[in-house]
This record gives C-alpha cells, structure tokens and sequence, in this order.
C-alpha cells in the first residue's frame, strides 16, 4: 500500500520534470451532464498523456548501476513515449516492446523520443512477456506501467493538483487500464477528502477490474477504440488498493466512449483517444451518480490516430441524426435530381455526396436509385428532410 507521503514525494521529486496541467470548469459538458464538471487537461504533456507522472518518478528513484544498464518497458503507447522521453532527458538506454497493432502515431512519437522500439505480439500480455525476455537477456530494468509503487505515487500527483486548485470535489472519475492512476487517486482522495467518492471506468470489451473485483474469472478481448485501457493483466497492488478504498469501477460501452470523444471535441474544444474519453463516457453513462455533484474528470491522453478520430466524429454525426445516409428510388426521368437537391436545400440540408444508379441496382429500367449523404443541423431536422423526400420517393435508410 503506497502513502500519501508517498505522493506528495512523487510531486516533489517530479516537480518541473511534467506540466502542472490545468484544471478548469467545463460549462457546456456541465450543462449537458447535469453535473459541474472539472476536467483535468493532462493531455497537455509533452506525450500527451498523464504516463509521465508515474515514468518520471520512477526513473527518478533509478541508482547509478540501473541507469547505467537501461530500462525497458511495454506498453500500448503511452506509458511508451513516457519512459522514451524521461530516459532521454535522463541519458539513460531505453527499450519500448509495443503490441503490433498499436496505433502508428504512438509507435512513431515513441520512436522520436530516442528509444528502441520492438513490436511484437498481438495483446499487451505478450508484449510485457517479451519485455521480461529482453530485460533478462539484456540485463536492464523492466520499468511496469502500473503495478509499481512509485509509478503509481507518480500518477497520484494528477488528483493531488485536482485538489489542490478544487478541494471540495464530490467525486473523481478515472479511467482504469492497469490500475495505477486510479489507484493513485484513491489514495489521494481518501487523505485530502474522505467524502469525495473514485470511480473508475473501463470498456465493456476489457472490464478486467470490475470482473476482478465482483470476484469473477477475468475474461478480456476484442476490439477497441480505447486500446490505452485494453488490458488483460490488472496490476495486483492496484487491485488491491481498489479493494481497500472500495472504489467502484463503471463500465461503458464503445458507442459511449465514441460519444466521450465527440462530446470532448465540440464542446470541451479539446482532442482525447479513447482512454483519455473514458471518464467522461463514465459520467454520460451512468447520470445517476453524477447530477448536481462538482465532479473531477481528466482527459488522460490525446494520442489518437487521426483516421481513427475522423472515423469516431464521423460515426457520431451519423448516430446523432446528423447526418442522414439514405437511398431514394425514383422513376428514371429529367428533372428528378433537381427535384430531390431542391427539397434538401429549401430545408437547410447540405449534400455531402450523391451516388446515382440506373443500369443494375434499380428494381426496373424505368427507375433509379439514388444514394444520398445530408448533413442536418440536429435530429429533428433530418427527419425532417426525410418526410420531405419521403412524399415523393421511396425512401430507406442505410
């Protein structure tokens, strides 16, 4: 069980090392949530997530002989880049094992900040194996993303700075991977304010955590836009500060975390991968626990594939009604796409893309068919557009 004299240690030792990141009021996701809503900006380190805290502090604490042999360390990205950059600021040898489908921009920003990056396996469990084979083989220190004391006192240092700009917060809600960060908090949380309940907040696909904490079997897999929290093996000393603390952990599903990130995008202004959304996905999933309470919510990571991100945005506008995708059939005649362009546009609606079929597609010669993107101001106003074109033509979504 770390302290919170480990922490405020943690703090002092990394102090100038990491960005005190801002915590401010979110209006329009307060308004939204029904809830007053801090985020925490650590998406503002310089790797673009809170893993420097717990990196930083750990290679801190290195002596003379394990500086001198290197380190290496497995991660999904994060926690990568976190120990690439330290150890260069440090001078020291550093070796990144990554799963092979990690996401290009965190093998790439990996590989920037100097170290030696080696892909292997297909999950995080089979990365860290070899992480532990090199680390034997080649004699350096496996630096754990989470199931270490003082990367989780590192990572503390986050809910310490939320408390101290806003002491009186009723809740914090963190997302869990590993467990360092979340356990972190709790324990800073129950020092400075008892009261103050953690939440943590995993994916349907990889709820390890909650499994493990309802006494279940652990069973993990699929995909996931949150891959930063995609983790099989849960730290033990996180779980059992969890366990201590009695911290509940939310699970959200995909469509939820999408929908953390496009709400974070137009409302908050800011970019977050999916880890860094699942926070909020946890405060827009489960309102219950949340409204009227000032709550604390950080964006932990902003390092998200750009397809990836147009994809999400893309994929929510869709959901939301926003953009409508439909197909018309029509009888094969002048004057029928003036017709449908002229309904879209007396309603506001702005076509994105037409794709026009006569020869094979339609049910006779006689007719056509017309695939359709609208962009709409909200819902309402797609259904409107529809009935609009509905009064004319055979109309289907797609």
């Amino acid at each position: 069980m770390i302290t919170f004299q480990d922490v405020q240690d943690a703090a002092t030792r990394i102090r100038g090392a990491v960005l005190r990141s801002p915590f401010l009021r979110a209006d329009a996701i307060s308004r939204l949530t029904g809830a007053e809503v801090y985020i925490k900006y650590d998406h503002m380190q310089a790797t673009g997530a809170f893993k420097e805290r717990g990196a930083a502090n750990r290679i801190a604490l290195l002596s003379p002989q394990e500086r001198k042999a290197g380190v290496v360390a497995m991660s999904a990205g994060n926690h990568a880049q976190a120990v690439a950059r330290h150890a260069q600021l440090a001078g020291i040898r550093a070796t990144i094992v990554m799963p092979r489908h990690t996401p290009a921009t965190k093998v790439t920003r990996t590989a920037a900040w100097g170290a030696q990056v080696v892909l292997h396996g297909e999950t995080l469990a089979e990365a860290a194996a070899e992480a532990h084979r090199l680390a034997a083989e080649d004699g350096l220190l496996f630096l754990h993303p989470y199931d270490d004391p003082a990367v989780i006192a590192g990572q503390g240092t986050m809910a310490l700075e939320m408390f101290e700009d806003v002491p009186d917060l009723d809740a914090l809600v963190v997302a869990t991977g590993g467990g360092g960060l979340v356990a972190g908090s709790a324990v800073v949380a129950q020092a400075i304010r008892p009261g103050c309940q953690v939440f943590g907040a995993e994916v349907e696909n990889y709820a390890a955590f909650a499994q493990a904490l309802a006494g279940e079997p652990i069973r993990v897999g699929g995909p996931t836009v949150a891959e930063g929290i995609a983790v099989r093996d849960i730290g033990q000393l996180p779980l059992e500060i969890l366990k201590h603390f009695k911290v509940p952990v939310l699970v959200v599903s995909e469509h939820a975390v999408e929908r953390a990130i496009a709400v974070l995008v137009e409302n908050a202004k800011q970019v977050a991968e999916g880890a860094g959304a699942a926070g909020l996905a946890a405060v827009l999933s489960f309102p219950e626990h949340f409204k009227g309470k000032k709550i604390g919510i950080s964006i932990c990571g902003a390092n998200i594939d750009p397809r990836i991100l147009a994809n999400t945005l893309m994929r929510n506008l869709l959901r939301d009604g926003r953009l409508l995708r439909v197909v018309l059939e029509m009888p094969d005649r002048p004057g029928m796409l003036a017709e449908v362009s002229t309904r879209i546009g007396q309603l506001g609606g702005n076509i994105i893309e037409v794709s026009h079929h006569r020869l094979f597609s339609s049910p006779s010669v006689q007719d056509a068919q017309l695939e359709i993107m609208i962009e709409a101001r909200d819902a309402a106003h797609g259904a409107a557009i529809e009935a609009s074109l509905a009064e004319v033509f055979v109309l289907r979504r797609v």
